[in-house]
């Protein structure tokens, strides 16, 4: 660990040259893996949790008059697909269609803050895709005033939005800005030619840095950056020069995504030419290039593949172990309850995930009638509370306070996990392996551990032992 407590590639015998035990690393963990937006994971949700469910949640969650919601609504149209996308997006140019669905949000939006008359204030929302850009100005203002006529932002709200370069303008930026919006993401992915036209995804460098100034020049102090290592076509050498632009663009926060390729799933990635994909070695060889290459341009790692800088309040929260995530991603906001609008939108409400129907037809019939669009979801047991903590504190901080989980959960650790001890600390596991350091007070994953973060997650989870033995396979590769 460095001295900033981020774990560094060169030192923890895997390089981006290669190292050490990294053959043995990836036989051992390079498996498919969850990775942990919730527990229990999506698949776990399931069609007998209904809109009557969802009500009831709602109620209890207006009781909790004093504490405020996160916000996540979903706008899911783009003009051309990413071949590397797993998103839920609609593809078209048909700009009626989109209107037709902005109509139907801003109904949802409405029936939601009825459920909701004791309950408005709001600490995060965030707008993903799809592309929310795709909208013109007049949309996205006609939306956001939605919100805000009913609810009523937190003075340190984070209110962001996923934008794409290629289709966000100047004037675009100016509104948002204007609205209130703080923070602003920006899918790249990487920036060598052959690697965009092989994903569908052609981006200049210039062109990002043009929108990076305009945000910055309108008054957005929070910029961030995603890239995706394992696209096809993919070189150390490439991704590095991709690393170093990066940097020059100074984002306040930088995601690195590994690649999900999951052609069962997302039936457009069997275009992706799959002899051109990265092997699990150089894979593992990417991800320590840029932990190496954000280290030491001053960036503090945050959970399992986030990076900012030191001043940045993700970085602040790592270093306290304050850190949290929810389906928007890591966040420093408390928030317990999160609804969300849209198809497909998930909410973490009261003890419970919901999640709307996928389908534009489905989603418009639903808010029609004057119902949540509510197509399944999963109530949570005390069991399941308790492992998504301590999944969820692992994912983010790398560190567990045994005592703290046995007083929240009025249990004994030691007894409670008595079997995830065992395979953690046996002869071929996570402490062996150098990944982990287990003691009657804590769990602290060591900096070759945050590498391996999710299967070490993977031992606590209880879905995932009754689903080993299925052939079909579910998750992306952990590497």
């Amino acid at each position: 660990m460095n001295p900033e407590g981020a774990p560094n590639g060169s030192r923890v015998g895997v390089t981006a040259d290669g190292g050490p035990g990294t053959a043995e690393l990836l036989r051992r963990y390079d498996r498919p893996a969850p990775r942990y937006t919730s527990y229990p994971t999506a698949l776990e949700f399931h069609p007998g949790f209904t809109e009557n469910d969802y009500r009831e949640r709602l109620a209890a969650a207006d009781r909790q008059t004093g504490a405020p919601l996160s916000v996540y609504a979903h706008l899911p149209f783009c003009e051309e697909r990413c071949l590397f996308c797993g998103c839920n997006v609609v593809i078209t140019r048909h700009r009626d269609v989109a209107a037709e669905y902005l109509d139907h949000v801003l109904r949802e939006v409405d029936l939601l803050a009825r459920q909701l008359p004791h309950r408005r204030r709001v600490s995060q929302m965030h707008w993903g895709g799809g592309t929310p850009t795709y909208y013109p100005a007049a949309d996205l203002e006609r939306l956001f005033h939605a919100f805000a006529e009913r609810f009523q932002f937190t003075t340190d709200a984070e209110i962001g939005i996923e934008v794409d370069p290629r289709v966000t303008s100047g004037d675009q930026i100016a509104v948002l800005r204007r609205l209130g919006f703080n923070r602003i993401s920006m899918g790249v992915q990487d920036f060598a030619a052959d690697v965009q036209q092989a994903v569908h995804r052609v981006q200049s460098y210039e062109l990002t840095r043009s929108l990076i100034q305009r945000s910055r020049e309108e008054g957005f102090d929070s910029i961030n950056i995603d890239l995706i290592y394992g696209l096809p076509y993919q070189t150390i050498d490439g991704f590095t020069r991709t690393l170093e632009q990066v940097i020059t663009l100074r984002p306040e926060r930088v995601a690195v995504y590994s690649f999900a390729y999951v052609p069962w799933i997302k039936a457009h990635m069997k275009g992706i030419p799959t002899e051109a994909l990265p092997d699990g070695a150089l894979k593992l060889q990417l991800l320590a290039r840029s932990i190496e290459a954000f280290v030491a341009a001053g960036y503090r790692a945050i959970g399992m593949d986030h990076f900012a800088l030191p001043d940045d309040e993700l970085a602040r929260a790592v270093a306290a172990r304050t850190l949290h995530r929810n389906f928007m991603g890591y966040t420093v906001q408390t928030a317990r309850d999160m609804v969300g609008v849209g198809i497909s939108a998930i909410g973490d409400i009261q003890g419970a995930y919901v999640q709307n129907v996928k389908k534009l037809p489905d989603y418009y019939g639903a808010i029609r009638e004057g119902r949540f669009a509510v197509e399944r979801g999963l109530a949570l047991t005390d069991d399941d509370r308790a492992r998504r903590h301590v999944i969820t504190t692992l994912m983010c901080n790398g560190h567990l306070d045994v005592r703290e989980v046995e007083r929240r959960f009025d249990l004994r650790f030691a007894e409670t996990f008595a079997r995830e001890l065992d395979e953690l600390r046996g002869p071929d596991s996570p402490v062996a392996h150098g990944l982990l350091t287990v003691t009657d007070d804590a769990l602290e994953l060591t900096p070759l551990g945050r590498l391996f973060v999710r299967n070490v997650c993977m031992v606590f989870d209880r879905y995932l032992r009754a689903r080993t033995a299925q052939e079909k396979p579910v998750f992306s590769r952990a590497v």
